[in-house]
């Protein structure tokens, strides 16, 4: 008696995405059918070439233009850059080790008008010696302002590396300072640390 063979299928991961602009540039935004995946700066770069960049970890992959995909995350990035959101409520799918998932989450923790320093978060994830892992964890995030790296700052309350530049950096501090202090908050450390830069190249 013939075995049938069984033939398996494997669908090809999809993604679609946006590019959107903000008062920090050029955003590119892509998320699969779990959810968000990217948020990246653009800069001069195209977006075959933002595409290109993630070949690597999923060659197979298709990517389709869908604003309507899209649109959530869309209006909440809006939402926030005009001040009128302060937490984002959005579906993730991020793709990374254990240590970095959990950096990650403990990110999203720090309230809008507050930072923390690597060494306050490396002891919240459990691993108080991890600061520079955690620095490289936030460098590696890959979903910057939706994940707030830009609140996490020197152990001297200076500005230190940020992915998207400290320029950058600096400005997603001062504004989330201003529209903090406008609703009733706060902001505890960004005196400081949005007057100051240092050097390190430690975060995202």
């Amino acid at each position: 008696m013939a075995r049938a063979r069984a033939c398996v299928i494997v669908a090809r991961m999809r993604f679609a995405y946006h590019v959107m602009s903000s008062p920090v540039g050029l955003l590119f935004l892509a998320r699969s059918p779990k959810g968000l995946r990217h948020v990246e700066f653009m800069d001069r770069k195209s977006i075959k070439r933002m595409i290109a960049n993630h070949t690597a970890t999923t060659p197979d992959a298709t990517w389709e233009p869908s604003l309507l995909e899209l649109k959530d995350a869309v209006e909440q990035l809006e939402g926030y850059f005009c001040g009128a959101l302060m937490d984002f409520k959005i579906t993730f799918d991020m793709q990374g080790s254990d240590f970095q998932k959990a950096c990650w989450k403990e990110l999203t923790r720090i309230p809008y008008g507050e930072t923390r320093t690597y060494g306050q978060i490396a002891k919240a994830i459990g691993q108080p010696k991890a600061t520079r892992a955690v620095g490289l964890a936030n460098n590696q995030n890959p979903l910057p302002i939706v994940i707030p790296c830009h609140r996490v700052i020197g152990a001297n309350k200076t500005l230190t590396g940020y992915g998207g530049g400290l320029p950058r950096k600096k400005w997603l501090l001062q504004h989330e300072a201003r529209f903090a202090i406008q609703g009733g908050l706060t902001p505890d450390l960004f005196a400081a640390a949005s007057s100051r830069t240092g050097s390190k190249r430690e975060g995202r």
